[in-house]
């Protein structure tokens, strides 16, 4: 049977507050997440970690606990199956965690040495604990601190850079800092833990996942276990927060591998405590932050120096040292990025890798200078506002970083405060005003979209994006009926399945614009096929996207979003006790898709940076 379908004109979506589409669901309880959903048959597996920080593997007793009741397997690196960690993924070398139960090595405390598969997850909790694993322990280092021995400069353009003399701008400065900082090992800890169940259908390996992108996980797999692509399926439908940490870990791996064996559906659900161990943080960082002006606060020197950790068995850099260099012109512009392995896990990308901690330093600094050249902070940022991207030299493509400062400093009153420090009071307390200037790449990568004329009305949108909690199914059922103008409520939007073919991940700020410009293609090349009061198909008629092309056509520029942060601040003079008052965040992001969730993201990351500097710390103990 067929029917007739038109677009209405309407238009409208895009720029319109609007709830979340499976708001209703979630606050319901009636969302799914990935260690929720039912499977026939489904046993259940439980990692067990090392307790050791290097050493080897000299046994595991697993007979005992294969006796206990609902037991039905033991994986570990004397019969796990095999797989082929080494291959080059979408983002470069794998962790090798992922190539996990395939040697006795332990590199670290919480390496996974075994996997328990019971009938039930209570079973295989209990056998878990009762597992004994015998080690040869080795001598190990988990110490962190600026310059300490073996630290180096990685391979790579991203981390060095150097325009100017440096040594003699500083030289010829008349004001100058030179400041360190560190900021400490920070978690993700997202509110839905790390799960993942496997089964293998017809011949098809089949992944129900908790992730930031399925088509990015299935090649890994893919690649892991040596498939064909299309052998292998990921659906992640809700994803309860991410931040960086849901790629590919070992627990995805380790269900894989117990479906194999066991030939039945396998679910893996980390627990909070192993979280702190497989799936990243944000490394601690030692930076260095020279800075010299002239008298009238023109930058001559900029000199931004980062240090984080890594593990002995992977490389991963938190490039701190990178945030300034689209910041401020200077006349010498340095920045470098440096390492030290030690005996701790890999870390992985956390909200805003590289700019949460490298702008805590650089701007931290900037406000030392301009308390030595007795300017106001944002007078001196105004100064030295580059006319191209300071290292690049290429054009900016929109740049309102003072646009934000002058409606900041309007809002928050800048111009009223007593800028002298250590002088207001009120009785114990003292109060303090601060600004920071606040960027993030404006990134954008290839995606593939199809959207559906159905037989019913109903418009489909088919892409395998992620909702990680930001509203990214919202977002594109705006984008989309916008493209068709249609009202929002003949858009249904499906995404997550690797089926779907390839789009970007959650990551990089850059999903809504990655996606949304697949979607508003293929949107525009239905309307173009729809003839008003004509006849769709019962199968719908269906357009296609890939924004391969576009993308790489795109000129050469210095694309960021803007900000600019106000606080207010009392410490009592007795305790230390830190009370913040009131904060403002002004920022140019561009064309604001929902402003609802837009907002929800914007509070989101002011309150992740007062919680980092306030409240986050991981403490590793040295001698464990």
């Amino acid at each position: 049977m067929t029917t007739t379908t038109a677009t209405t004109a309407v238009t409208g979506a895009v720029g319109t507050a609007h709830t979340r589409i499976e708001g209703r669901e979630k606050v319901t309880g009636a969302a799914r997440y990935a260690g929720e959903i039912p499977f026939a048959d489904l046993a259940h597996g439980w990692l067990v970690l090392s307790t050791i920080a290097r050493g080897r593997i000299r046994s595991v007793d697993d007979a005992p606990v294969l006796a206990m009741p609902g037991v039905l397997a033991v994986l570990h690196h004397g019969n796990a199956p095999r797989v082929d960690a080494d291959y080059v993924g979408m983002l470069g070398k794998p962790d090798p965690v992922v190539g996990v139960l395939q040697h006795d090595r332990v590199p670290f405390v919480g390496w996974p040495v075994a996997l328990v598969v019971a009938e039930t997850s209570e079973q295989a909790r209990e056998a878990a604990e009762a597992l004994v694993v015998h080690y040869d322990q080795e001598p190990h280092d988990v110490a962190f601190s600026a310059g300490r021995p073996g630290t180096y400069t990685p391979d790579g353009d991203a981390m060095r850079t150097a325009v100017g003399d440096l040594e003699s701008r500083l030289a010829a400065s008349a004001h100058v800092v030179d400041a360190e900082y560190t900021t400490p090992e920070e978690h993700h800890s997202a509110m839905e833990p790390h799960a993942a169940t496997a089964r293998w259908d017809d011949g098809r390996l089949d992944i129900v996942d908790s992730n930031q992108g399925s088509t990015w996980v299935a090649d890994e797999l893919a690649k892991l276990f040596s498939l064909d692509p299309p052998s292998v399926r990921v659906r992640s439908e809700h994803v309860g927060g991410a931040f960086g940490s849901k790629g590919l870990r070992a627990h995805q791996v380790l269900a894989v591998m117990a479906a194999t064996v066991l030939d039945r559906p396998v679910r893996v659900v980390m627990t909070r405590r192993q979280m702190f161990s497989l799936i990243g943080y944000r490394s601690p960082t030692a930076q260095r932050v020279r800075l010299g002006a002239d008298p009238d606060g023109r930058l001559l020197a900029f000199d931004h120096q980062g240090q984080s950790l890594s593990s002995t068995v992977h490389e991963f850099v938190e490039e701190s040292a990178g945030f300034g260099r689209a910041m401020y012109a200077a006349d010498a512009h340095h920045t470098v990025n440096r390492l030290v392995r030690l005996d701790v896990p890999t870390p992985t990308w956390v909200r805003a890798p590289g700019e949460a901690p490298g702008s805590f330093a650089v701007e931290s600094a900037l406000d030392e200078l301009a308390e030595k050249c007795g300017m106001d902070p944002i007078e001196l940022r105004a100064r030295n506002e580059p006319a191209v991207g300071p290292v690049s030299g290429l054009p900016f493509s929109s740049r309102n970083l003072l646009a934000c400062f002058d409606e900041g400093a309007r809002r928050f009153g800048w111009a009223d405060r007593d800028p002298r420090p250590g002088v207001r009071r009120e009785g114990r307390w003292l109060l303090g005003t601060g600004t920071a200037a606040s960027t993030f790449p404006v990134l954008v990568a290839p995606s593939m979209a199809a959207v559906t004329a159905e037989a019913d009305g109903m418009f489909t949108v088919r892409i395998t994006a992620a909702d990680v909690g930001t509203g990214a199914r919202t977002a594109l059922t705006l984008i989309a009926a916008d493209a068709l103008e249609v009202p929002t409520e003949r858009v249904r939007v499906r995404i997550a399945d690797s089926d779907f073919g390839p789009a970007m991940i959650a990551g990089g700020s850059m999903g809504t614009r990655s996606w949304g410009w697949a979607v508003m293609l293929a949107a525009r090349e239905l309307r173009e096929k729809l003839v008003p009061g004509g006849d769709i198909p019962p199968e719908g008629l269906t357009a296609r996207s890939n924004t391969s092309d576009v993308i790489g056509a795109l000129a050469q520029k210095e694309r960021h979003a803007f900000g600019a942060q106000f606080a207010e601040v009392a410490v009592d003079v007795t305790t230390g006790e830190v009370r913040v008052r009131r904060m403002l965040g002004i920022f140019a992001a561009g064309r604001i898709v929902n402003p609802l969730t837009a907002r929800s993201q914007l509070i989101g990351g002011m309150t992740w940076g007062l919680s980092m500097a306030l409240h986050e710390e991981a403490v590793r103990d040295p001698a464990t």
